[in-house]
């Protein structure tokens, strides 16, 4: 989703030759280095188009191809959208076939009524044009749980990483299920672990942050991959060099998580990192809408390992990004009617103080997502 032309469709004479030229050296360099799993979306612009004119002319048994149609209350508008991404694709087949971005109820009901897009998405691989189904999403992690759990789905494409473990329970549940689990952007949304405070860096050693973060998320069997989000062909390399420890993988990590979460403790008080998100409700069922699960994950780690700038870039996509990042952030946050909302929460008393501070250290100009030009 990184080395494309453009985030809207163009025309291919659009497409400059040295863009064109460096997703082909990427897509190569994966291929070199037996990196074959070649994730796209049909809202990723120009990307389909770029690697329908490289993917035909390369070993198809070595490539797992992947794109994503996000739903709609048409199931039929659905299937068009995936028959555009084939024809930008130009392959017979994709080997996974997202429903992209069920991220909340209606996006789901859309998903798995009776007659909806999972339902075509099954028709399309009983005819050949795709041979799993999965989902992605940005949802909350009750509403994952019920999308795994109506087990209509090979896989899932999630968060979860370090600084983002709410959706462990998810992972778990795919896994009892047999289900593959694709980790979405573990070093950008993961902490934009690419270019990492130095607090972080010193903790990591002898690591960096990249590939801690790779090592730590791969020493658990439930998961199975992690995009890596290359833009050119030298960002495989730091991932590459993880792999290099990836059988002693709980060995090495170990020692380097335990100073961490120390550090956060130091910051923020053992009994806030152990419980601060204990019995939180979702976004939805808070008045504002004010996506407290997520405003206090990233003050947390913004302020206990320094990661003020990925903060910021998290932070202000809150209510910017329709429902791939929901909800309101603190700056009109009623505190009063939180907390009464939050009953027996455990820190109900210091959310106020914590939404104040978490707001003054983070809120900048809003940001659009990438796909919006932001």
């Amino acid at each position: 989703m990184r080395f494309q032309q453009s985030w809207d469709d163009v025309a291919p004479e659009k497409v400059e030759e040295a863009v064109q030229r460096n997703l082909e050296a990427t897509v190569l360099r994966a291929l070199e280095l037996g990196i074959n799993h070649i994730e796209t979306a049909r809202g990723y612009g120009s990307s389909e188009m770029q690697l329908g004119w490289i993917l035909p002319r390369l070993p198809r048994e070595k490539m797992i191809v992947q794109t994503k149609v996000a739903p709609t209350a048409d199931p039929e508008e659905f299937r068009r959208t995936f028959e555009q991404s084939m024809r930008y694709l130009k392959l017979d087949y994709v080997d996974l076939l997202s429903l992209h971005g069920i991220n909340n109820a209606e996006t789901l009901e859309w998903s798995i009524k009776k007659g909806g897009c999972l339902e075509v998405a099954r028709e399309l691989q009983k005819e050949g044009r795709c041979r799993h189904v999965g989902f992605s999403t940005h949802a909350t992690n009750d509403l994952i749980l019920k999308a795994i759990e109506t087990d209509g789905f090979d896989y899932v494409n999630l968060h979860w990483y370090f600084v983002g473990e709410l959706n462990w329970s998810s992972v778990l549940a795919a896994r009892q299920r047999d289900m593959g689990v694709f980790i979405i952007s573990p070093s950008d949304k993961g902490g934009m672990l690419y270019s990492p405070p130095s607090r972080l860096v010193e903790l990591c050693a002898p690591f960096s942050p990249i590939i801690f973060n790779d090592l730590w998320c791969l020493s658990r069997p439930e998961v199975h991959t992690l995009s890596v989000g290359a833009a050119k062909p030298e960002d495989f390399d730091e991932h590459v060099r993880a792999l290099e420890n990836y059988e002693s993988a709980v060995q090495e990590v170990t020692p380097i998580e335990a100073r961490l979460r120390a550090e956060m403790e130091r910051k923020l008080g053992a009994e806030w990192c152990a419980h601060w998100s204990e019995g939180l409700p979702a976004y939805v069922d808070l008045p504002g809408e004010v996506n407290l699960q997520e405003i206090l994950r990233l003050w947390t780690y913004a302020k206990g390992l320094d990661l003020v700038e990925w903060g910021k870039m998290r932070y202000n996509l809150m209510g910017n990004a329709g429902h791939w990042f929901p909800g309101s952030n603190a700056g009109n946050a009623n505190v009063q009617a939180l907390q009464k909302a939050l009953g027996d929460y455990r820190f109900a008393g210091r959310i106020g103080e914590v939404l104040q501070e978490a707001h003054t250290l983070m809120h900048t100009a809003p940001k659009k997502r990438l796909s919006e030009g932001g």
